[in-house]
């Protein structure tokens, strides 16, 4: 049996010295490099960088789908990564008069490709001003209905030179119990308790719902998931650019219901009740015009569906109860009267067929009725 020689074994011993050596300063340099990114905490700067809108094209909505092996798309909680992925963030032409739209899945387009989303629709109408400028139309919905949820995009989006705010606004977007249920909020506590603060919106700054990440959660290990998203969405831009989907839409879309419950709840109002400030955050979209400052505002009472089935003398859908979406339109006529706001109501414009899945839901053919009505209405602001 030959026995290793004294040289073999100084040589193996040196090797294992060397590789522990090599694992310790790794460890050291991934401990320190997790605890600086912790401290730093660079979430949002990282979420500016794209390749959007330099090497893949800007998409035309923002962000936001459930199934990114077909949508091509993804949901995702950083602000400036949706933001930078639009094309919003294209110079803005000489000759462009830019109108941002907000509001809920109505207005992002859900069951709709994006020439045939309300801003595709408007775009297509070619409007222009008595000056000669175009009117470009960005679609900067966002599915899930909450004011404040929209109050947050447009903070962001006032950044980016628009010349008007479209925005179309429904009952479910008012209810102030549901406002901070959205997940995009409860992902950006500090954004949302800035605007509380500014704006002294009756919200609870400290609400539960809210993620605050600790030290550690803040760390590249604890936003590893955060950050695949910011590299998926990146990868996602060159299918998106390739074929223009971002939305997976089904051959079949389930129709609303025409037939209703006998039920007069809304919300968690079991029956009915006098709406008032306490119920309705009407402090949230006098923010949004505060916010807007000197650009215009239009705000829309969206169309809806309104139902002749049964139960219908007491619901006109499956969203509202006659006696809560009348006090509604009576309270946002008057609050926008006495408060000077531009107000458009467009609550019975467009015909029940053309909506789809739910009473705000329109068709292409219903999306092109509301583009019709709202194109020259935005022309005429924009004078």
């Amino acid at each position: 049996m030959r026995l290793p020689s004294p040289l073999s074994t100084f040589f193996q011993s040196a090797t294992w010295r060397w590789v522990g050596r090599v694992l310790l300063k790794t460890a050291v340099i991934f401990v320190a490099l997790n605890l600086l990114f912790a401290w730093a905490y660079p979430m949002e700067a990282l979420g500016k960088l794209s390749l959007y809108n330099l090497v893949w094209p800007g998409r035309l909505r923002l962000p936001y789908g459930e199934d990114p092996a077909k949508d091509y798309n993804l949901s995702l909680y950083n602000v400036p990564a949706m933001f930078h992925s639009h094309t919003l963030m294209q110079d803005k032409a000489a000759d462009e008069f830019r109108v941002l739209v907000i509001g809920d899945s109505a207005t992002w387009g859900w069951f709709l490709q994006n020439k045939d989303a309300l801003s595709g629709r408007l775009n297509a109408g070619g409007y222009r001003t008595e000056g000669g400028k175009r009117l470009i139309f960005y679609n900067l919905g966002y599915p899930v209905m909450s004011l404040t949820k929209d109050l947050m995009l447009l903070d962001e989006a006032m950044r980016y030179q628009p010349d008007l705010i479209l925005w179309p606004v429904t009952l479910e977007s008012f209810a102030r119990s549901r406002q901070l249920d959205h997940p995009l909020l409860q992902n950006n506590p500090q954004r949302v308790r800035r605007l509380i603060a500014a704006y002294h919106l009756d919200l609870a700054p400290n609400d539960p719902r809210f993620v605050d990440p600790g030290f550690l959660q803040r760390s590249i290990v604890g936003q590893r998931r955060e950050l695949a998203n910011l590299m998926r969405l990146q990868s996602l831009g060159l299918a998106w650019g390739a074929t223009g989907i971002d939305q997976d839409i089904h051959a079949d879309i389930p129709l609303r219901k025409t037939d209703l419950e006998d039920d007069l709840s809304w919300k968690d109002l079991q029956k009915p009740v006098t709406l008032d400030e306490q119920i309705l955050v009407f402090d949230v979209l006098a923010a949004g015009v505060t916010r807007a400052g000197d650009i215009p505002v239009l705000i829309v009472n969206e169309p809806m569906f309104i139902s002749d089935g049964e139960n219908s003398d007491i619901r006109y859908n499956s969203f509202y109860p006659r006696w809560a979406y009348d006090q509604y339109r009576t309270l946002l006529a008057a609050r926008a009267q006495a408060n000077g706001w531009d107000y458009l109501d467009l609550w019975d414009s467009i015909p029940p067929d053309q909506f789809t899945d739910t009473p705000v839901h329109l068709t292409p053919a219903g999306e092109q009725m509301l583009a019709d009505i709202l194109g020259p209405e935005v022309v005429q602001r924009a004078q």
